[in-house]
This record gives structure tokens, C-alpha cells and sequence, in this order.
């Protein structure tokens, strides 16, 4: 049972990777040929997560253990393999980047180097941030706890995101607050 899982994972995961593949594409002017994707080290990563996701779900935790080890290790990015990560997001650069076991992340996000999906203490359930979809997160950004990022919000570069964010709206500073709403296609850097 636990191999027809991990088929049934690995071609979501293979699926997912087509989507991650197009999303950036489309979101990075540095790609100039698909054949550079073959060594940009946040899709690499990315890569590396799908499949250690696809085992995690199938029971396989040590398989998943490694692989998580594996792109910590080459990429310098800790993304937990229980997090749920739709397909079709981007992460740019890579660098830095930590997603916690209980973060979802919704498809058409993009991520930059340095961004943490935290928790603000140890405990069980839920304790990571929920990002909903075309969300954008700036360099260095710091969102902690099992806060609520609405569907095309705009985090701006080294922000501390603790409370929920409106969807379409721009949050910036430390502690994060919202500077402008019904932002829908305007991008912080």
C-alpha cells in the first residue's frame, strides 16, 4: 500500500514540478533558456522538497529525512517535507529560505532569499503561517506563527509578519503593518 502511495505522490510531485517550472519561467527575467533552470538553486530546492514530500506522505520518513538534509545541505534551504506547498510557486534564489512542518503555501507565490515560515513557539497543531495564493514575499521577510496571509498580498523585504494580513494588501516594517489594500497587481521589492 505504502509503494502505491509514493507512485500516486511521486507523479503529483512530477506535475507540480511542470507548474514550478512554468511559474518561474514566467517570473524570472534572469532565465533566459529553460536549459538555466537546470541550475537555479531555488528551483533545485524546490525540486528536492516535491520529492521528499511524496515520501513523507507515503511513510517513508527516513527516504524524506535525507533528501530535506540534502537541500539543506546543498542549497542552504529548510523546508520541512510535512509542509503542504501547492504547485506553480517560485523560489527566487533560494538562499536562507525555511518553511516550517505545518506552512502551507498557496500556488503562483513567489518567495525571495532569506524568508522564514515560522512558528512563535513549540507546540502541536497548527503553528506555521498559511499563505494563500499569488502572495509575494520579499527578501528577509519574517512571518511567525499560525497567522493567515491572504490571496495576493505583498510582504514587503525584511518585514515581521505576526497577524494575519487582508488579501490583496501591502504589509511592511517591524512589526508588519498594512500600508496599502486592494494592491492586486502591484509588487513591493
Amino acid at each position: 500500500m505504502r509503494l502505491y502511495i509514493l507512485g500516486t505522490e511521486l507523479k503529483k510531485a512530477r506535475n507540480a514540478l511542470k507548474e514550478d517550472r512554468q511559474a518561474l519561467l514566467k517570473s524570472d527575467p534572469s532565465i533566459e533558456t529553460p536549459a538555466d533552470i537546470r541550475f537555479h538553486a531555488g528551483f533545485r530546492s524546490l525540486r528536492l522538497y516535491r520529492y521528499a514530500h511524496a515520501f513523507y506522505i507515503a511513510g517513508f520518513r527516513n527516504v524524506s529525512a535525507f533528501m530535506h538534509f540534502i537541500s539543506r545541505v546543498l542549497y542552504a534551504v529548510d523546508i520541512h517535507p510535512a509542509a503542504e506547498i501547492e504547485p506553480g510557486v517560485v523560489i527566487d534564489h533560494g538562499i536562507g529560505v525555511v518553511i516550517g512542518s505545518t506552512a502551507k503555501v498557496g500556488s503562483g507565490t513567489v518567495v525571495y532569499h532569506g524568508v522564514t515560515l515560522g512558528a512563535k513557539n513549540i507546540t502541536t497543531g497548527k503553528r506555521h503561517p498559511q499563505v494563500g495564493k499569488n502572495v509575494f514575499i520579499g527578501a528577509g521577510a519574517t512571518l511567525l506563527g499560525a497567522i493567515n496571509v491572504g490571496d495576493g498580498a505583498r510582504i514587503g523585504a525584511g518585514s515581521v509578519v505576526v497577524e494575519d494580513v487582508p488579501p490583496y494588501s501591502t504589509v511592511v516594517g517591524v512589526p508588519a503593518k498594512v500600508v496599502k489594500q486592494d494592491c492586486i497587481k502591484e509588487v513591493v521589492a
